[in-house]
């Protein structure tokens, strides 16, 4: 029990408005991932920033920073302050840079470089502090201790996940990539690393194949129950939570360099929209957020809802920037759920008609709203290798291809200034053959990224099927608890003998009722 006079911690609702799914706790929502009726959760309630709070922040290292943004949500009910603290100090020691996620001003305005971490991805961020989140709550009592986390990657997800959770007691990791669809780097950070809880799959399809496999999972009670699953895409509620950190450190970099600005605004490479809804979050919160520029390549689903008001699923296109190939973005569901007024029953049909007929289309008010909120801006692939080439000859500074279309962004819509800031997603060595079509020779690449091409690689394979899927999970989790009941004592030789057949039985049996419920 909490004293009555202990601080509340903000809690949250699903965008479907489920009764069971309303008012729920940090721990719940962060090993629950996506809501029981499919929808994502949001926060009850905004916490707000004054200026006077933003001012006595200015001088914090990154993880004292990051620790009074969470605390405004996360309070000693669900998290003692000392672990917060221990928490996001940990995740951020990950990173090689002291500043954790430095700002620097390039061809008149600045660049946040997002790619410090142990993957050079900004989603390790977010998923260091998940990674540690998840630790600490199967610790004290979540889950009986075990989590499944299945997860879709379009490149970085995979590898920031696998980095976050690698060795974690109690944590199997199943990471869903489309096969042929990843650069061979982003594939080889994940199916190097060499942990027994960590599964990498490669599923032919796409990139929206996987997200649909990890979705319907979770929407299999019985699966869901039975495994134990939990999330580490930017469904889940502390991902968007631990991004919103940079955010602020960015404004407070930003303001200090250049003491004559105000407001600062954002440009960022948009794939399933969680680190721009970061933004959007902490610009509700108070923080002095001047314009969010959201930047896509020819997968421009958000660019077209922004510009014209049609959210319309159409075919991926493969390009340069692979993290941002995705038609339907995950994300999205929180914004157009403000944008509906916070009204769940509004959400949810628009989201059952856009599942039926791939289309949702706002117009009038509705639109002037969602222009309001962003700017948008489509780079192709042609432009993208462009902005590369003129910011490597003219500023010496070489862009991922994901980082250049948000670049490109703020000169399409006149709005370079030292107040803008565009979001640097990776490292460029991630993309050396997209990158080599620009610049060439190419930069020496990090030495961590060089020698991953001597390192053994192991994956699995599967089919874009369901049933398989899900039989590939619980065979891993069945060897697993083998394994570590023979490490206490048992015969390895039973233990794997008896697991796998509990799990060929539980999947038979699984088929069986899906076979069963169609007739």
């Amino acid at each position: 029990m909490c004293p009555a006079n202990m601080e509340k911690s903000v809690t949250y609702s699903s965008t479907r408005g489920e009764e069971s799914q309303k008012g729920l706790d940090f721990r719940t929502v962060v090993m629950t991932g996506l809501a029981h009726d499919r929808g994502l959760f949001v926060p009850d309630s905004l916490p707000q920033v004054t200026p006077e709070e933003l001012q006595s922040w200015r001088s914090l290292s990154y993880p004292d920073l990051a620790v009074k943004v969470i605390s405004k949500f996360v309070k000693d009910d669900q998290v003692p302050l000392d672990v917060l603290t221990d928490i996001v100090t940990r995740s951020c020691a990950a990173f090689r840079s002291e500043d954790v996620t430095p700002v620097v001003d390039v061809g008149g305005h600045a660049i946040l470089e997002l790619f410090h971490g142990p993957t050079f991805a900004f989603k390790d961020v977010a998923l260091q502090m998940l990674g540690n989140f998840f630790e600490y709550f199967l610790s004290t009592g979540s889950n009986g201790g075990r989590l499944t986390v299945l997860g879709a990657t379009s490149g970085d997800t995979g590898s920031a996940a696998i980095y976050g959770l690698r060795g974690k007691k109690g944590v199997d990791c199943v990471i869903l990539f489309p096969n042929g669809r990843v650069s061979e780097i982003q594939e080889r950070q994940m199916t190097t690393v060499p942990d027994s809880n960590i599964h990498c799959v490669a599923v032919e399809g796409t990139f929206d194949d996987c997200q649909d496999l990890v979705k319907a999972s979770f929407n299999d009670k019985e699966f869901r129950d039975r495994v134990k699953l939990g999330a580490v895409n930017s469904i889940n509620w502390c991902r968007v939570l631990a991004q919103t950190t940079y955010y602020y450190w960015s404004y407070m970099r930003v303001t200090d360099n250049h003491q004559d600005v105000s407001e600062v605004s954002f440009s960022v490479p948009t794939g399933n929209f969680g680190d721009i809804l970061a933004g959007y979050y902490a610009k509700q919160m108070g923080l002095p957020v001047g314009k969010l520029i959201v930047a896509t390549n020819e997968n421009d689903i958000l660019h077209r809802f922004f510009s014209k008001g049609e959210y319309h699923r159409e075919t991926i296109a493969h390009t340069i920037s692979p993290s941002m190939d995705i038609c339907v973005s995950s994300n999205f569901e929180r914004y157009l759920f403000h944008l509906a007024g916070n009204d769940s029953a509004t959400l949810s049909k628009w989201m059952t008609d856009f599942e039926t007929s791939r289309k949702l289309t706002i117009s009038g008010d509705l639109l002037k709203q969602a222009q309001s909120d962003f700017l948008s801006a489509r780079c192709d692939t042609k432009e993208t290798l462009r902005v590369i080439k003129e910011y490597s000859d003219k500023s010496g500074y070489v862009l991922c291809p994901h980082a250049a279309t948000g670049v490109s962004a703020i000169h399409q819509l006149k709005e370079v200034s030292p107040s803008m800031v565009c979001l640097a997603t990776a490292h460029e060595a991630k993309f050396p053959a997209a990158v080599k079509r620009a610049v060439d020779p190419l930069p020496t690449p990090p030495l961590q990224l060089s020698e991953l091409f001597h390192k053994e690689t192991r994956r699995s394979e599967c089919p874009n099927d369901l049933k398989v899927v899900q039989a590939f999970v619980e065979k891993k989790i069945a060897i697993r608890i083998a394994e570590e009941a023979a490490a206490n004592g048992g015969s390895l030789e039973k233990q794997l003998k008896r697991s796998i057949i509990a799990a060929a039985i539980i999947g038979a049996i699984a088929v069986g009722m899906q076979v069963f419920k169609r007739r």
